[in-house]
């Protein structure tokens, strides 16, 4: 593949900015059943879209979304790692009520996701792009239409057999004349990422989702597209897009004086220094060349413009997918939700990826756009989590609460109707015999990170937004504490989560 400048690539990025297929009249009304469009990417977090506050990533199709959207700055997942966060975000249910506490643990047939949970034949249903909750390439939960792109999670299948089917994206570099690049008969992820544009996994879905909208413009759907950018391997054909300045390292970065920080996060330290050269690239000559300081912030620089290089190229994709619902004439009476399912460290407090209860992991992007009741930006400051998204979608699609899932829908919340909680919760579950945590955000500022078998953290999030300060063993802080552990105890009494919490300090 011939090298993309900088300059070239931004040209790919914008140019379709230009051309507009013309808009097709006629086939849905307004007062039609609605049409849902769950957009979603792997390890996105927060600030990297200009409502967020980042006026440097290239991502214009985000932004004009969030612009016409409901914008949620505090939105929370419900487990910081892919399986158990993507649980709750299909089922609306908490990972300790579904089973799916960890990665590569299966969704149970029995637990309904919200095809499932609406129960309307008139749907047409689809998932496209990643699952990870079970026997990946296989069409399930009430989706009757089903693209796949990952083969990394054959091992997992429920059954033997099943490990042979490869996936819909494997077909279609099989249909460019690629071969597998690995000894089991599967194409990488490196080497998908390193194909070029219009090859990659986001082009591939975007083209795929692009023609169900056209197909099911005359009867209501659901359709789910779920993008594994900007998760690692981090490479991609945008990967010299962006400049240092324009994709630079965390401020918090390196970050590492936290007063008695979780022991737990600093092996995980360990092994993401070991692991980042099997994603960028970065080699190491010498053992003091791997280990020194200098070495790191340099990976860590690589990753974050290659980071925003994959946002960039996820964007061009979602550009595709909502010119296209114009173009079928069906914009005026679809629900748009853009969401990932946790954050990405990049260098925050020296860390990478996910699995720890700092912001960069657990904050995440929520835009919600109903287009029959707002047109222009509306931003919710409280603090919210995913566990009130299943409960929103299914009151919009049908009219009527949801009473029977955890969760309370955000219609109340952006009518100023009172809420039953206003504090937010997050699990860390550790199924490898470390540390479990529960986290509880508050509406005032407030975020208190419990572990049952490690050090716990109190931070306060409008005062000090890096997490630089744990105040958590402060005495002066005490009576926060005990205040916040009764919010916890209250909610594991509500939801029977069953993780014992630490004494007092």
């Amino acid at each position: 593949m011939k090298a993309i400048t900088r300059r070239e690539a931004a040209k790919r990025v914008v140019g379709s900015l230009l051309a507009a297929p013309a808009i097709l009249h006629g086939y849905r009304r307004s007062g039609d059943k609605p049409n849902l469009l769950f957009l979603w990417t792997d390890q996105q977090r927060a600030n990297t879209l200009a409502a967020y506050g980042n006026r440097s990533f290239r991502v214009p199709v985000m932004n004009d979304l969030a612009a016409h959207s409901v914008v949620f700055g505090r939105c929370y997942d419900s487990q910081p790692v892919c399986t158990p966060a993507r649980s709750t975000v299909m089922t609306g249910l908490w990972p300790h009520q579904n089973d799916c506490t960890n990665n590569n643990i299966p969704l149970p047939a029995g637990t309904k996701t919200v095809p499932e949970l609406l129960n309307d034949a008139a749907y047409r249903t689809g998932y496209m792009g990643k699952w990870h909750l079970g026997d990946e390439v296989f069409a399930q939960h009430g989706f009757q239409e089903w693209v796949s792109i990952e083969d990394a999670y054959i091992k997992h299948y429920s059954d033997e057999a099943k490990r042979k089917v490869r996936s819909s994206y494997h077909h279609f570099l099989e249909r460019l004349g690629y071969k597998p690049d690995t000894p089991n008969g599967i194409f990488s992820r490196p080497f998908a990422c390193r194909r070029p544009l219009e090859q990659c996994k986001p082009a591939f879905l975007s083209g795929e989702a692009a023609e169900f909208i056209m197909k099911h413009r005359r009867e209501p759907w659901m359709l789910y597209v779920n993008f594994l950018e900007p998760h690692p391997p981090y490479l991609g054909p945008l990967d010299d897009l962006y400049s240092d300045a324009e994709a630079p390292l965390p401020r918090n970065y390196p970050g590492r004086g936290v007063d008695r920080e979780p022991a737990f996060y600093e092996s995980l330290r360990k092994v993401q220094r070991e692991e980042i050269e099997n994603w960028i690239g970065w080699k190491r000559h010498t053992p003091s060349v791997a280990t020194s300081n200098g070495a790191w912030r340099d990976a860590l620089r690589t990753l974050n413009r290659h980071y925003a290089g994959l946002c960039s190229q996820v964007d061009r994709a979602l550009g595709k997918i909502l010119w296209t619902l114009e173009a079928s004439g069906q914009a005026d009476n679809t629900i748009i939700v853009f969401t990932s399912d946790h954050g990405e460290m990049g260098g925050s407090h020296c860390l990478i990826q996910k699995s720890v209860m700092y912001e960069e992991a657990m904050h995440v992007p929520l835009l919600l756009r109903v287009p029959w009741r707002q047109s222009r930006q509306v931003n919710i400051t409280q603090p919210v989590s995913h566990i009130d998204l299943v409960p929103t979608i299914l009151e919009l699609l049908h009219g009527k609460a949801t009473e029977s899932l955890p969760g309370e829908s955000w219609l109340g919340l952006l009518e100023d109707r009172p809420r039953r909680e206003d504090h937010v919760f997050v699990e860390w579950t550790d199924k490898q015999g470390g540390p479990d945590a529960r986290t509880v955000i508050a509406p005032d500022g407030w975020k208190l990170i419990l572990y049952d078998k490690d050090n716990s953290m109190l931070f306060h999030r409008d005062r000090d937004p890096l997490e630089m300060s744990n105040l958590y063993y402060h005495s002066e802080h005490q009576a926060t504490v005990r205040a916040l552990r009764e919010r916890i105890q209250k909610w594991q009494q509500r939801q029977a989560d069953k993780m014992p919490l630490p004494d007092l300090a």
